[in-house]
């Protein structure tokens, strides 16, 4: 009895800081810190931002909060949940999409975790002093092309994530989080400070903060629609994971809205960054995924302490990945283990290495199999483009459906209300936008990343 009550305690979060820091780690990925200026920069940034922010409380926040209720009410992993809730139906594939979709989106963010580590190598020996900007671009391409040295820093980055998962959720990803989450956010404002202080910081943060409405389109639409689903890793059962180690006191709705704030001040770091350093040095907005490994260390060679300042980013890029990470091999791990704690270890390490094989072709994609495609698109850009584009908004849609239609709203009202008081007012609101708004935002993500829309253009 005593061995079964301590193995319920070491399921559980041991605080509830620790659930958000490792929550809110999940969601603060590379998606908010790489992707989201870019989007923005695409999208004009200030209107692009204004439309962020009203999705991602108006969109992403309710699907937070159906995540964590019925992930904490049925106490189980991402598979299981489905098929206690609505027993004997088909609705249990929409765990397995996310079980799937996390497999597979590790399998190549973890390469660009590799990528981060050797950047940090160079930064720390000293290599990535007094080089331009088309010597930063070359000594890129040299690295992502060499097949031993990328494979390996992939292999470390899995092995980084295997090592903290394996011990589980107290020892492992909670006591790492609360470690790495507020260096993360002290790394993070350091490098704001220093980013305000350049000559064109004005014109930077104007371009983020004040919206240009002559720019936006229905293109921008549709991406800060997708940005605000996606940058909470709504979708794919991840939060229904880490719900299901939350004890009946912890406050969903107060809780959700803690990891959407936090998501989101990152995500303003992010753009407060970068854009003042695009500006100061004349660097397009717009210069999308080269931005962390070419373009900034151009721009961190210019300012005093440039190195020192860009050893700290790859570190703050690092931490957010790995976070990121350890929620991704979680739904995994949980899923395969169904509760029996004392086989996580070797079930996690046996996940990481698969994983990792499975990820070696999209690792080589920028060297020995650079002139291998499919649908006119490298291994790692397809399996980005199925996992971002297709499975993740099918899996969101699959999920706010489920919960709105399957689970009886006397249940979702007692649960939301295990640890809070909300009101019925509250309910309401959140279940009509999560049966009605939600999911119509989802198709709309859906079609456009399938192309859709391009044909009435």
């Amino acid at each position: 009895m005593k061995g079964r009550e301590v193995l319920e305690k070491q399921d559980q979060w041991a605080s509830k800081l620790g659930f958000i820091l490792a929550t809110a780690g999940s969601a603060i990925g590379l998606g908010a810190i790489w992707k989201f200026p870019y989007v923005a920069g695409t999208g004009g940034g200030g209107a692009f931002l204004l439309l962020f922010l009203i999705f991602t409380f108006l969109l992403g926040y309710p699907l937070l909060v159906g995540e964590f209720t019925i992930g904490r009410h049925a106490q189980s992993d991402a598979i299981r949940t489905y098929k206690k809730l609505a027993p004997h139906t088909w609705w249990h594939v929409t765990g397995r999409i996310g079980v799937l979709v996390s497999f597979l989106v590790l399998s190549f963010y973890s390469v660009v975790g590799g990528w981060i580590l050797l950047y940090l190598i160079q930064a720390l020996s000293g290599n990535l002093s007094g080089l331009s900007q088309a010597e930063y671009g070359t000594l890129f391409s040299d690295i992502i092309a060499n097949p031993a040295q990328t494979i390996i820093a992939q292999f470390v980055f899995i092995l980084l994530t295997i090592l903290v998962v394996a011990k589980g959720i107290q020892q492992g990803i909670e006591k790492v989080s609360k470690i790495m989450m507020p260096i993360l956010f002290i790394l993070f404002i350091l490098l704001v400070v220093r980013s305000l202080m350049l000559p064109g910081a004005g014109e930077g943060v104007r371009f983020l903060f004040v919206p240009d409405f002559a720019k936006l389109t229905s293109q921008t639409v549709l991406y800060a629609l997708g940005q605000a689903f996606f940058t909470l890793t709504l979708g794919v059962s991840v939060m229904v994971t880490y719900s299901s180690y939350l004890p009946k006191t912890q406050n969903i709705p107060k809780s959700a809205l803690s990891i959407t704030l936090l998501n989101t001040f990152i995500t303003l770091l992010a753009g407060l960054a970068i854009f003042p350093g695009a500006f100061t040095f004349n660097i397009q907005p717009t210069a999308g995924p080269p931005l962390i490994f070419v373009v900034l260390p151009a721009v961190f060679e210019n300012v005093p302490f440039g190195s020192v300042i860009f050893i700290a980013f790859l570190l703050l890029l690092l931490f957010a990945a790995l976070t990121s990470a350890f929620s991704m091999i979680e739904i995994i791990v949980a899923t395969v283990i169904k509760d029996q704690d004392q086989k996580r270890a070797k079930m996690t390490w046996l996940i990481g290495i698969a994983i990792f094989i499975v990820g070696i072709p999209s690792c080589l994609s920028y060297g020995v199999l650079a002139d291998f495609k499919m649908f006119d698109k490298t291994i790692f850009d397809l399996v980005d483009f199925i996992t971002s584009n297709v499975l993740m908004p099918i899996g969101a849609l699959l999920i706010s459906l489920f919960i709105s239609i399957k689970v009886k709203r006397s249940t979702l009202m007692a649960e939301l209300q295990e640890g809070s008081n909300i009101k019925q007012g509250f309910f309401n609101v959140w279940f009509f936008l999560l049966r009605f708004v939600t999911p119509i935002a989802i198709i709309l993500v859906l079609l456009d990343s399938l192309g859709v829309f391009n044909r009435f253009k």
